[in-house]
């Protein structure tokens, strides 16, 4: 019942106060990204969701466009801004994906959304962990995620969906606010290298 029912119940309350609450800090960071993003404050993506249908994930953008000579995007550490860096530390370009919650494509808890470029390297059993909603924080945000390695996260994904309760939700969930607060296990990418390269790795070493 909690699967199927309460748990988008929970999902709509809690974005829609979420929104309300941080409704002001919302605007501020809009405006300031308005004129540091020239006119851009919103980075949309797109990524797999439920059942891997695709959905475009919105957050704050905290990267500039700075291009190399070859017109190439920089690596993401050279286009980080002083306050993209700022609201990274504090999850703080998260916020609009309480958008993509109300909407239906997330939940507040589940497995994180990764690249559509990922898609054909999972496992048979990693795949579960497209069976439920994604959501904005999970099991392997609140377990050392940059001390974990791809294989590790995968995991824990499939660890979540399997365990899946009101209780393990809630559990991740104030894990969550306490990393939040402290500004701490933060990262800059969603890996320190992609899961493709990650993979292609393991199998040259077998």
């Amino acid at each position: 019942m909690y699967k199927k029912l309460f748990k988008r119940i929970i999902d709509v309350f809690l974005a829609s106060t979420g929104l309300l609450i941080l409704s002001p800090l919302f605007f501020i960071i809009s405006f300031i990204l308005l004129f540091t993003n020239k006119g851009r404050p919103f980075f949309f993506q797109s990524r797999p969701g439920k059942n891997e249908e695709v959905f475009k994930i919105i957050k704050f953008k905290s990267m500039s466009d700075k291009k190399d000579a070859n017109n190439e995007l920089l690596p993401d550490d050279q286009r980080v801004t002083l306050f993209g860096n700022f609201i990274r530390k504090y999850s703080l370009d998260e916020i609009p994906q309480l958008i993509n919650i109300l909407v239906g494509h997330m939940s507040l808890v589940g497995p994180r959304p990764l690249r559509v470029k990922y898609l054909p390297f999972y496992t048979e059993a990693e795949r579960i962990r497209h069976s439920v909603k994604p959501g904005v924080t999970g099991l392997a945000q609140i377990s050392g995620r940059n001390s974990l390695n791809w294989d590790d996260k995968l995991a824990l994904d499939i660890e979540y969906v399997e365990k899946m309760s009101f209780y393990l939700d809630v559990k991740i969930f104030f894990k969550t606010i306490l990393k939040v607060i402290k500004g701490s296990d933060t990262n800059l990418s969603e890996g320190i290298i992609d899961l493709d390269d990650y993979r292609n790795i393991k199998r040259q070493n077998v």
